[in-house]
């Protein structure tokens, strides 16, 4: 009969972490050790609780059924049991103990980042993540990418809704990556449920964590902390590849980073015409600017200022130039001068001082984004 029972228990301990694992309701595994460690912590302590409960909830039926009053149940009369005050002090010590072993062995080593194959420093702001690969010259900024019509709900959804990027954080497999996180202004949070990974990014200070994935694939994931208007539409995109297609990856990303500092150098003796750079202007508005500004340029009363008729878009160009460069300390602006291409910014300051009726006919040229950058550099 006992050898029966442990096969019974043994059968559904098995069967319920099968079924379990399969349900949209329950944890995932994940693709990492650490996350597969904390699925089984999980589904462990539940079955003791289950376990526990049932055998608590049966013996109090049971008293209930048999020591009812309509059987002549007498209640004893004692006030004290030594014996038994002992042993429910002693078993519940047991099972926290036995709780708590695998718990701690399992947090030290969520907390072990040494001995790392790769660095990342990971960056977070409103509303991106910013990805710098410690020593091996390749950064980014990683932005949304879901369009505008699905959010305005123009366009159906896809199944990927608010959880796409336009450039993904790229890792290899089966080598342990270590995270430092930081924020350039209010406080974030980096989850990837699939990599049982979800640590603060705080301004200021620098928090640090790490994975070492199993399986080839893209994993998703987003800001868990309550950031900001647009804390929604701050997702997690990782791509995991083979250790080769890794290395190849890498190559071409310092390939690419090169030919766009040579594109941009050989900007520097051209004038690009008004449309282009009105055409290329809005995309980059729409992408970088438009969350807080909005579309119609008339921004949000209170927390983000109109740039129809505003002071600084049709002002001193200088000036204008130098916000989108620097920032503004204690708002919610950024500096662009490390997201966005001189390209870029020269046409996005265009649009913007010829958009919404604004029609200053200025166009502001690549050139003169780079000489700004250049007397910042000799500034400094």
């Amino acid at each position: 009969m006992g050898k029966l029972t442990s096969t019974v228990w043994l059968v559904l301990i098995v069967f319920s972490q099968h079924v379990m694992a399969n349900s949209q309701y329950n944890m995932r595994k994940g693709v990492t050790d650490i996350s597969n460690n904390v699925y089984q912590l999980h589904m462990t302590i539940f079955l003791i609780c289950c376990v526990i409960g049932v055998i608590v909830f049966a013996i109090m039926f049971w008293a209930l059924i048999h020591h009812r009053k309509s059987k002549g149940a007498v209640p004893a009369q004692f006030h004290e049991s030594t014996k038994v005050e002992i042993l429910w002090t002693a078993i519940p010590f047991v099972i926290l103990i036995a709780m708590a072993i695998p718990a701690t062995k399992t947090l030290i080593a969520m907390e072990d980042a040494s001995k790392a194959d790769l660095t990342i420093k990971i960056t977070g702001s409103q509303w991106k993540w910013h990805y710098e690969y410690m020593g091996e010259d390749v950064e980014f900024y990683s932005m949304l990418a879901t369009p505008q019509d699905e959010i305005a709900n123009l366009a159906d959804k896809n199944p990927n809704y608010l959880l796409e990027v336009d450039k993904p954080l790229v890792l290899p497999i089966n080598q342990k990556v270590r995270f430092l996180m930081t924020s350039d202004d209010v406080i974030h949070s980096w989850w990837v449920p699939d990599f049982a990974v979800k640590k603060d990014a705080n301004p200021g200070f620098i928090n640090e964590t790490w994975t070492n994935i199993n399986e080839v694939g893209i994993y998703r994931g987003q800001c868990a902390e309550l950031c900001g208007k647009d804390h929604g539409f701050m997702p997690v995109v990782v791509e995991a590849k083979t250790e080769e297609d890794f290395k190849t990856w890498l190559a071409e990303a310092k390939q690419a980073k090169q030919k766009a500092a040579e594109a941009d150098a050989a900007l520097l003796d051209q004038v690009v015409p008004k449309e282009e750079l009105m055409a290329l202007g809005e995309q980059v508005y729409m992408a970088s600017c438009a969350a807080c500004h909005q579309p119609t340029g008339l921004g949000l009363p209170g927390v983000f200022p109109a740039l129809k008729g505003s002071p600084i878009v049709i002002g001193d160009i200088k000036g204008h130039i130098d916000i989108l460069l620097h920032g503004k300390p204690g708002t919610a602006m950024q500096s662009f001068a490390k997201q966005l291409s001189i390209k870029q910014i020269a046409a996005v300051i265009t649009y913007k001082r010829n958009a919404w009726g604004n029609d200053t006919g200025e166009v502001i040229q690549p050139s003169e984004i780079q000489a700004a950058l250049d007397a910042d550099g000799e500034a400094n």
